[in-house]
């Protein structure tokens, strides 16, 4: 009976959202270089992007498969533009973007949807989606995340950094400090006189899916969120020793964390310890059953497979419970959703792009 009345408080907590803002805020611009004036220059192409897979990939069906308006000409009617905006002052600063539109967009404010990728790849790997989305008239944006694409020298740049992390204490390489850039991105979108500045849209795939959680909890400009297999309980992994694929997909980091601290294997300290190092408040005040509520009442879909085993489904069961209670004290129920594909792990599949893009439709398309 008492754990069934933790429980249910646990469910029923009382989530603040504006607190969780500020909170997060601050501790971004704690591991900041300095801040810099919101700029940007002109970039070219990527002819040869990086990517730090063993075997760099070829082909996503589930990408490939997004829908598309069919347009006569569409390449020659696709404008391209790619530049620099600086976030903050060093290297890490420069943040690399795509964009994707139809040409005459500029005469017309239009919904805008940002989009990320997941570990390993790079802006350009997203492309499928951004000239789908650009095909239905969307301003299409992607990113290459911290010690990425070209904010990578190599193809162990971002191994490199979380170890760097873990050892110094000074960066937030895993999500945060890209969350960061995704607020400073925004300030530059809203800004745009061909985009919506309330029309903004937010997307990604597994590390992007986190990204795009983050980003939208701390930013309310981003006004529709769709993070794809990205979604977990950090601290519910731990406690219930479902860390393993979550830590697997970085583990170079855990693998240095565990000799440090006289570990003969990596185990649930040597895990924690890790998180609350490179990224502070990830099983805690930042976890989903806090953060994850704050985006309400903005439209909000959760795509995760039901049997992956870096997000379990299991973990989600407080943030969801205490997500419906939120967007069902703003009266808007139907703004959110959690879909968990059936029988599959971790993978983004055509559905789940489906999804998305229709959930876009229905909240950006007005």
């Amino acid at each position: 009976m008492e754990k069934e009345h933790a429980a249910a408080a646990a469910t029923t907590a009382v989530v603040d959202p504006e607190k969780i803002r500020s909170e997060f805020l601050d501790l971004l611009r704690s591991r900041r270089s300095a801040e810099v004036p919101l700029t940007f220059v002109p970039a070219k192409p990527v002819l040869n992007p990086l990517y730090q897979d063993d075997s760099p990939p070829t082909f996503s069906e589930a990408m490939e498969s997004c829908p598309r308006d069919e347009i006569d000409n569409f390449k020659e009617l696709l404008k391209e533009e790619n530049l620099y905006l600086h976030t903050e002052a060093g290297e890490q600063g420069r943040l690399p973007v795509l964009i994707l539109s139809l040409k005459g967009s500029e005469d017309q404010k239009r919904p805008a949807v940002v989009f990320l990728h997941s570990t390993h790849k790079c802006k350009e790997w997203l492309r499928p989606l951004l000239e789908a989305y650009a095909s239905r008239g969307y301003i299409a944006i992607a990113i290459d995340s911290r010690y990425h694409g070209e904010r990578a020298s190599s193809k162990t740049t971002y191994r490199d950094a979380l170890v760097s992390s873990w050892k110094n204490g000074d960066t937030m390489p895993f999500l945060f400090d890209t969350a960061w850039d995704l607020v400073k991105l925004a300030d530059y979108l809203t800004q745009r006189e061909d985009i919506d500045p309330k029309r903004i849209g937010i997307t990604g795939e597994s590390l992007g899916g986190m990204h795009a959680w983050f980003a939208a909890a701390a930013d309310t400009r981003y006004a529709v969120v769709v993070p794809i297999i990205g979604v977990q309980g950090f601290r519910w992994a731990i406690d219930n020793d479902q860390w393993q694929g979550r830590v697997d997909s970085i583990g170079g980091v855990f693998k240095a964390a565990s000799i440090d601290l006289n570990k003969s294997a990596i185990d649930k300290e040597v895990v924690d310890k890790v998180w609350d190092r490179i990224a502070p408040g990830l099983a805690s005040q930042f976890d989903s059953p806090y953060t994850i509520p704050a985006i309400a009442p903005r439209p909000l879909l959760i795509v995760n497979g039901a049997e992956d085993p870096r997000c379990p489904l299991a973990g989600l069961e407080i943030p969801e419970a205490r997500t419906c209670k939120a967007y069902e004290d703003a009266h808007c129920s139907d703004k959110f959703k959690l879909f968990a594909q059936p029988k599959i792990g971790h993978q983004m599949t055509p559905l789940m792009v489906k999804l998305a893009s229709d959930w876009f439709d229905k909240f950006l398309k007005y």
